[in-house]
């Protein structure tokens, strides 16, 4: 009888202890434009929502700017259901902020909108860009979320949205420039399974991907055909192999010699000193697809 009794408690109380043991997460990403999210985390964040956790993407302005041939509120209102449309298709948030295009400044109202999302999102990790990018829409996004860290949690802030508990684990996204300081991969992560998720992602963000960026690189080999065009977007911008020293390393560590070998894609994250401070097995529980020790 007592045998049964057990039986019955763990499967009335099984599903709570296993939530327990696997705590879903929160993760909100802010990037400066509606497809800065999508090419610096959309692998991560395709990997994130395939394990039923929790990903906002956020940008700060409306991208009324980026083309070459309109712009203002029609171009604003296109690229808002680009965003929508490429959050559907990996089953993540998506906000698109009503600030234009070239125009953001790390002002207060800005800084306690951010705050304000971070508190509402419940956010265990926040990931944006570094502050030492060539768009000044970069920068201050950067410099907004980095004002935003441990802030969260001070109660007289922002007062009207209760703080966070705990800060959260700031993360920089990649980027390749070097002054004043390079940046550093401290987290790498294989995307190579979700590459392809990846790459329908950033398909959505036709006026971008297709259009924008290939006239200001003055590249005219864009296909006309829907999946000639993917495969064009995949050797593009999601190139096999394209795997810093310094982020096979970071691989090697977290994967070990023999898997990281394999891999072909990743995105890298930088830590921010101003988030949460994280041992290495920590570090593993807020990126849950990476091997258990």
């Amino acid at each position: 009888m007592k045998k049964v009794l057990l039986g019955l408690l763990f499967l009335c109380l099984g599903p709570f202890l296993l939530h327990a043991q696997d705590p879903k997460l929160r993760v909100i990403v802010f990037g400066a434009h509606p497809d800065d999210c999508d090419f610096g985390v959309g692998g991560v964040a395709a990997l994130y929502a395939a394990g039923g956790h929790a990903v906002k993407f956020v940008s700060l302005t409306n991208g009324d700017k980026g083309h070459q041939q309109m712009g203002g509120g029609e171009l604003a209102r296109r690229r808002s259901l680009e965003a929508k449309e490429a959050g559907r298709r990996i089953g993540v948030e998506y906000e698109v902020m009503d600030n234009h295009d070239g125009e953001l400044f790390p002002t207060l109202e800005n800084r306690l909108e951010v705050i304000r999302r971070i508190r509402e999102w419940k956010a265990d990790v926040v990931i944006s860009h570094r502050t030492n990018t060539y768009h000044p829409d970069h920068r201050y996004t950067g410099i907004l979320v980095q004002d935003a860290a441990y802030l969260v949690i001070v109660p007289n802030i922002l007062s009207s949205v209760p703080p966070l508990e705990k800060n959260p684990l700031f993360l920089y996204l990649e980027d390749g420039f070097q002054r004043p300081n390079p940046f550093r991969p401290d987290v790498v992560i294989d995307i190579s399974p979700v590459v392809d998720k990846k790459v329908a992602l950033l398909d959505a963000h036709v006026s971008q991907v297709y259009e924008w960026l290939p006239w200001t690189e003055r590249d005219t080999s864009v296909p006309a055909g829907a999946e000639e065009r993917k495969k064009w977007l995949k050797a593009r911008r999601t190139p096999e192999g394209r795997i810093s020293a310094e982020a096979r390393k970071s691989l090697e560590k977290w994967y070990g010699p023999s898997q990281a070998a394999k891999v072909t894609h990743v995105e890298s994250f930088e830590i921010c000193e101003y988030g949460r401070k994280l041992s290495d097995e920590e570090i593993r529980r807020f990126f849950p697809m990476l091997p258990k020790n």
